[in-house]
Order: structure tokens, then sequence, then C-alpha cells
């Protein structure tokens, strides 16, 4: 919205003292947070990175950088049973679609650890408890930390600038993917296009329909790019190499998880181009009626 040649847009520390109360709530609500939770309380944590890198160029930056270095460790101590977790619900639902591949897997451990991992982790507990323990820990701290600090005088058009420079990002991770389809490239597209989902986000007073239009586009391609992703991961997990002598069925099911990619990757490529094409003009992807940037 723009009143008197004034650029306003949604009040920012609210917003982020508001997720970071929310993943606090969430991660002592039971000592082992379920699969929803941790999926809930990682998504607040990237939210919260986001608002920290749009404010960035005009916050305190020792402390941003603090906050920024916290939020990623608690995510990370997260990653592990958010990631045991699809990996699981992977390995059922191929097994369902290929029953009689699975027999022939039935002796390799790693299968069997995700089918049987879940409820039944006695043995990670204690550990588990003492990672959410120490992310708890940093959340308090940085949300005490941002508690205290002014985020009120933020100037509205360096903001403007923060999302053309994400967007920037996004793009060139974009062309990096399309152009060289490597994991690590894919994986980076889709962390930036998180970042500038979630900044996008605080501008919709500027232009309400067009920018909830373009975040609901984002969020299509950011989870297809999170289920690549997912499948790469259970890949990794499984230790399979093509150059070792691999059981055939072992083969057949990384074939089959491959072609799984190739569906999501249908999806990915096309969305993107519309969004991040070369030569796209930012300002005009998002209607804004700015000049000044």
């Amino acid at each position: 919205m723009v009143e008197n040649g004034y650029v306003k847009i949604k009040d920012i520390k609210p917003v982020l003292s508001g997720y970071l109360r929310k993943t606090l709530l969430l991660i002592k609500k039971n000592d082992v947070p379920d699969e929803k939770a941790v999926h809930d309380i990682r998504v607040f944590l990237k939210k919260s990175r986001a608002v920290l890198k749009l404010i960035r160029s005009q916050d305190e930056m020792e402390l941003n950088n603090r906050d920024l270095d916290s939020l990623k460790k608690a995510g990370r101590l997260l990653s592990d049973i958010r990631d045991t977790s699809v990996q699981r619900k992977v390995i059922k639902e191929l097994k369902k679609e290929y029953p009689d591949l699975f027999i022939n897997l039935e002796d390799n451990s790693i299968i069997a650890s995700l089918m049987t991992t879940g409820d039944q982790q006695s043995d990670q507990h204690p550990e588990i408890i003492v990672k959410i323990k120490e992310a708890e820990d940093l959340l308090y701290k940085t949300a005490y930390r941002i508690r205290f600090r002014s985020m009120n005088d933020f100037d509205p058009h360096m903001l403007i600038k923060e999302l053309g420079n994400a967007y920037d990002k996004v793009s060139g991770c974009y062309l990096s993917a399309r152009s060289q389809s490597l994991e690590t490239n894919i994986h980076e597209f889709r962390k930036r296009s998180k970042d500038f989902l979630y900044q996008l986000y605080f501008f919709r007073p500027l232009n309400p329909a067009t920018v909830k239009s373009l975040e609901k586009k984002l969020d299509s391609l950011t989870r297809n790019q999170g289920r690549y992703n997912d499948l790469s991961q259970l890949i990794r997990s499984l230790g399979y190499s093509p150059g070792n002598k691999n059981p055939a069925a072992l083969d057949e099911l990384i074939i089959h998880i491959r072609e799984r990619q190739d569906m999501y990757m249908k999806k990915i490529w096309p969305a993107a181009f519309k969004l991040f094409c070369p030569g796209t003009n930012f300002i005009n992807l998002l209607g804004f009626k700015i000049l000044v940037i």
C-alpha cells in the first residue's frame, strides 16, 4: 500500500516474534515432537531466518548473525527426526507400489531399519531428547534477543531492495540448476526460493491479489522441490552408488525413485521458467507501482 508517497508493509517484529513463540510452543508440547510438529517447527525456523535476511542491512549486524546461526543450528538438530520420518513414509509407499520387489530387499538392513524406525526408536530416544533441549535453548535465547531489539524504523524502500536481491539470487540459482541439474544446484535453488517466498508475505499490502497469487505458485514450486530433495536424501541414506556391484533389486528400486524425481522435475521447470526466466522484471512480476528502489 502506498499512502501519500509512504510505502506501508506488514510490521516485521510481531510476525518474527510470533514465529519463534509458536516454535517454542510446539517444541515444548512433548518430550519428542511428532512428525507434523517437527515439520511445522522447521517451517517456522525457515520463515524466521528469511525475515532476518530481509532486515539484515538495517538490523544490528552482530545480533543478526548470531540469530541466523542459532536458528540454523536448531534446524539441524531437528533434521534427523524429520528426514527419517519422511524416508520411512516414502519407503512404505514404494513397498505398497512394488511389493514383489521388496521381497528381494528383505535382507537390506538400511531398508529394514527405515521400515521399523518410528515410535520404536527407544535406543535413540535419549539422544533425541538432548538435541531437542539444545534446540529449545537456542530458540529461547534468540527470542529473548529479538524481544528487546528495536524493529520499528525499517525503511520499506530498502526492504523492497532486499526483496529484489532475494529474487536475483533465486533467478541465479534457477539458471544454474537448469543449466546443470546437479542435486546441489537444485537444493540451493529450493532454499533460495523459500527465502523469497517467506519474505514476500510482508509485501502483501502493496498488491494483495498479485502477491498472494505469486506466493501460491512459489509454494507449489517449493513443495515439488522438497519432494525431489527428499528422494535424493533417501538415495544417500541407502548408501547407493551406481559404480558398485549392487543387488539387482536395489538397482531397480533406485530407478523407481529416479522416476519419481523425474515426475517432480517435469512440474518444477515450467513453473520456475514463468517466475525466474532471465530478463524478467522483478517489479512488474509483483505488480508494484514503485519507481524508487
